[in-house]
């Protein structure tokens, strides 16, 4: 194979280094003089300074509970959670702003319809479609919902490639299922699934669809609308927002028909002493004191990717992963998992027969970079690839072609640390 070259990389697609200026904590060195190189984002991005401007102002001028108070700083703040929601419908293409709930995160969002959706429309004998590369968030809100009401847990089958099998769709979707929760993205493999023929063919089965878009939505531009999807859920701290914060996007008659999730302040219309009735959308699914800060963080967040350009970070994302996929595949011995470059999102997940994904994250962290080892919270994917962990590397705009240079060097001397000398051990006097 000849040598992939930084000088392969079309350089039209790649976002100015200048941005990485308006992250405070890229601009730092760890272990003595090493710069640092955060290859993590999948796990949880980091903020540039507006977002952390917006938090802090919040906290300095702005903060009061939303939605009680009769005074400026109360009303501030309800302005200011109520333009993050507004800001949010946008960026997701969602029809009304009050289809879109401010939750906890992608995990609080995917629960919330689990119990409230799932309990007031499963039953025994109906299904629940899933499938093997799912985060351990899509999978054990569903697994704990099928031991409360009978229902059987079903799943799409991968490709040898770690793709949906589409051809073996109507295998597991029939008309018992209810339900078909998927991620758009893989946060392990890179796949990017294929969201509007699934629901395409979901709905004309007559059931709904989730989306887990942890790993899309700060990635790649979504409409909801155009997807025809009929969930939707985020987290604010993996694209460039406050962590504590998420979004569940519901189609309104959905979420109008679907009872309260929790109970308390913020979601009544009124309280009897033994009775009550909920708050229309979206406050029902809202009780209690919000993420106020966070919530506004993620507004400023949105603010920063929209201006930068969602097609922007996508093509800039791809251009760094093809090139470490092209030159990971270069080094014996290594492993990547899932599909091709044209079927992936920015990141790439490897194995080496030796060391341990744990020991090669500690190693390539004394060179200053950080990426993520183990089994990335999806268990049963790594188990059906026959493998306990794996090293992930993950890339968003403020990552450059000169960093993944610094990770191959790194995964490089790992290897020729750990490779056999291949001289012959020498015998001892008393073997024969």
């Amino acid at each position: 194979m000849n040598s992939v070259l930084r000088s392969d990389i079309d350089t039209t697609s790649l976002l100015p280094e200048s941005l990485r200026d308006d992250f405070p904590i890229l601009q730092q060195t760890v272990h003595g003089d090493r710069p640092l190189v955060f290859l993590d984002s999948a796990a949880s991005s980091q903020r540039p300074q507006q977002v952390i401007d917006a938090v802090a102002q919040v906290y300095e001028r702005d903060y009061a509970n939303v939605h009680r108070g009769i005074h400026v700083l109360s009303e501030r703040a309800s302005d200011a959670y109520e333009l993050a929601r507004g800001k949010v419908q946008k960026f997701l293409g969602a029809k009304y702003d009050h289809e879109c709930i401010f939750t906890g995160g992608t995990t609080a969002s995917i629960n919330a319809v689990a119990r409230s959706w799932g309990e007031a429309n499963i039953s025994a004998g109906d299904e629940i479609l899933l499938n093997p590369m799912e985060h351990h968030s899509n999978l054990v809100p569903w697994f704990q919902l099928a031991e409360r009401t009978g229902a059987q847990v079903k799943h799409i089958p991968l490709t040898d490639d770690g793709r949906l099998d589409l051809d073996r769709l109507d295998e597991v979707l029939t008309e018992r299922t209810k339900i078909v929760a998927v991620t758009q993205v893989s946060n392990t493999l890179g796949t990017v699934n294929p969201i509007a023929e699934l629901a395409r063919r979901v709905h004309d089965a007559g059931a709904v669809i989730l989306i887990d878009a942890a790993q899309s939505a700060p990635h790649l531009a979504i409409d909801v609308q155009a997807l025809d999807v009929d969930f939707l859920a985020l987290s604010g701290h993996k694209m460039c927002g406050p962590s504590g914060v998420g979004v569940l996007y519901g189609r309104e008659a959905l979420l109008d028909a679907m009872p309260p999730f929790m109970g308390g302040g913020s979601m009544i219309g009124n309280v009897a002493l033994d009775s009550f009735t909920s708050a229309g959308l979206p406050a029902k699914f809202e009780a209690g004191t919000p993420p106020i800060a966070q919530a506004i963080g993620l507004g400023a967040a949105v603010d920063y990717l929209t201006a930068i350009g969602l097609d922007r970070i996508a093509a800039h994302e791809h251009a760094l992963v093809e090139y470490a996929y092209a030159r990971l595949s270069e080094i014996d011995g290594l492993a990547i998992l899932g599909p091709a470059p044209e079927h992936r999102a920015g990141l790439v997940s490897f194995v080496l027969d030796q060391p341990h994904a744990h020991d090669i994250a500690q190693l390539v962290d004394r060179q200053g970079i950080a990426v993520r080892a183990g089994h990335h919270c999806t268990q049963p994917l790594h188990d059906l690839l026959g493998i306990t962990a794996s090293t992930r590397a993950s890339f968003y705009l403020y990552n450059t072609p000169g960093e993944v240079d610094t990770l191959i060097d790194a995964i490089t001397n790992v290897v020729s640390m750990f490779k056999p000398s291949g001289r012959k051990r020498r015998r001892k006097p008393d073997e024969s």
